[in-house]
């Protein structure tokens, strides 16, 4: 065999351990269903009234604010899968796993390619789980099958680009204490964009902050292929932040890797 059929095959087999670990610790996917969830029904049966008429005008409501919201609570959800994501690889470091597969005669990209692949279908169970939540509580998307189809590719290419930032994030840290925090930033990015409240409400500073930070053009892109909102150039800049993070991600990764011995 080629090596590169090699690394595929090694990178399957990975896959396949992190996906048997996921189904016996369902831990990462309640993660990315059940906090998201809290949020959406939390804004949009306490605060979405208010917030929907101001959105909608004096016939603004509910119904309004969660055709807002819905996209950037897709996008908490991801963030808070990074989150699993780097404890996961923090564990694999602590309990010594690294170190036997340094030992073995299997592709070392394989290892952290089983891991971001794993993390990254989990994650896609979990947001079908959220939009599932979401139709039940009054979101109507007049997206067309190919909208949906770019939505989805958009939310995969997230997925990936935090999966590699926090793998990395997990090879970084010393502790899986440490790993828990350390994307805990990653997590509170969606309230300080686009997410729940138009930046064109937030004062100066925030506003510059909302606007040029990676997951508001991510949370518009989507709105617009979901509700048919303006795109604009939104869609290249969301592109180009997850080309950017996933790279930066898979760089660091690698280096951390090589470089830090198993603990």
């Amino acid at each position: 065999m080629t090596t590169l059929a090699l690394t595929v095959n090694d990178s399957a087999t990975m896959l396949r351990r992190n996906l048997v670990r996921a189904l016996r610790y369902p831990g990462l996917t309640v993660i990315v269903a059940a906090m998201p969830i809290v949020f959406l029904l939390l804004f949009v049966y306490v605060f979405g009234g208010t917030l929907g008429a101001g959105l909608g005008g004096p016939s603004g409501g509910r119904a309004e604010y969660v055709a807002y919201v819905v996209p950037g609570i897709l996008v908490l959800a991801i963030t808070g899968g990074a989150q699993g994501t780097a404890i996961a690889i923090a564990m694999d470091m602590t309990e010594g796993i690294i170190a036997r597969f340094r030992t073995m005669s299997i592709a070392r990209a394989a290892v952290l390619t089983g891991h971001v692949v794993g993390a990254v279908l989990q994650t896609l169970v979990g947001l079908a789980v959220v939009v599932a939540v979401a139709l039940l509580v009054g979101f109507r998307p007049d997206a067309n099958p190919v909208e949906w189809l770019a939505a989805a590719g958009l939310l995969t290419l997230v997925s990936v680009a935090l999966s590699w930032l926090s793998v990395a994030m997990g090879l970084w840290t010393k502790t899986v204490e440490a790993a828990s925090n350390v994307p805990m930033p990653l997590m509170l990015l969606p309230f300080f964009g686009s997410g729940f409240v138009p930046v064109e409400s937030m004062p100066g500073a925030l506003r510059w902050f909302a606007e040029n930070q990676p997951f508001t053009p991510v949370i518009e892109t989507l709105r617009g292929l979901l509700t048919g909102t303006a795109i604009g150039s939104s869609g290249w800049v969301a592109v180009a932040w997850c080309a950017g993070i996933a790279l930066v991600g898979y760089l660091w990764a690698v280096r951390n890797y090589e470089r830090r011995p198993a603990r």
